[in-house]
């Protein structure tokens, strides 16, 4: 699976075969939130949407037992592959989301899902958008995550979500709320626009989703705790 190696501090390098969802601005995001979470030997963790392994690799290196899930194959290969070039152990398996790792119990849920409204309604079926586009709300993935992580987290463990404001943070907030776990906004940040917001942004004005003249989106991570 050749493919350029990008590099990104601390020993995070990994291996982008075509098609696979490199780290960008939100994965950096989320990687800084899991870097203050209490991770070692004896922590599970679950990484949603794994693309190259970046974060789960990133949470092994701390010791955690780390599964990560994907939809595509060629990224399971290549979260398989960067585990391997790195020396740890990763299980990586493709599913749907969560159903994977139904019937397990996990300390921390990562996950950077699809989140980018669309103007197709349903999610692609092949293609590089299945890494970003998620309906024209934006939620089809990041409702599914909400109404599920419960059930596969422990007494205690935790989810950590990253999304753009462009599809409702006050949202995700009432949706997890209301399946048991209490979340809050911990980080946000601004980034431009990259090309498929550019792309899209007179459709995303009509929308009533961007302000005229706007050129940056705002990212947020959001976490949220089982509390019982």
């Amino acid at each position: 699976m050749p493919g350029p190696m990008s590099t990104y501090g601390q020993g995070g390098r990994v291996m982008l075969p075509h098609g696979v969802y490199g780290p960008q601005g939100d994965t950096l995001l989320l990687r800084e939130a899991l870097e203050r979470e209490t991770v070692g030997a004896g922590t599970t963790v679950l990484d949603v949407g794994t693309g190259s392994g970046f974060l789960a690799l990133a949470a092994a290196r701390r010791g955690a037992r780390v599964t990560a899930v994907d939809r595509t194959r060629r990224s399971v290969l290549a979260t398989r592959l960067n585990a391997a070039l790195a020396g740890l152990r990763i299980e990586a398996v493709r599913g749907d989301l969560l159903a994977p790792a139904v019937g397990r119990r996990f300390h921390l849920i990562l996950s950077n899902p699809p989140y980018m409204p669309a103007p197709d309604a349903a999610l692609p079926e092949r293609g590089p958008a299945r890494a970003w586009d998620a309906g024209h709300d934006g939620r089809l993935i990041i409702d599914r995550l909400c109404d599920g992580a419960a059930d596969l987290l422990r007494p205690g463990g935790a989810l950590l979500l990253v999304h753009s404001a462009l599809c409702g943070v006050p949202a995700t907030l009432e949706r997890l709320e209301r399946a048991g776990l209490p979340a809050e906004v911990t980080d946000r940040r601004r980034v431009p626009f990259g090309p498929v917001l550019t792309s899209r942004r007179q459709w995303l004005l009509d929308r009533g989703l961007i302000a005229p003249g706007a050129d940056e989106e705002e990212l947020a991570i959001i976490r949220a705790e089982r509390v019982g």
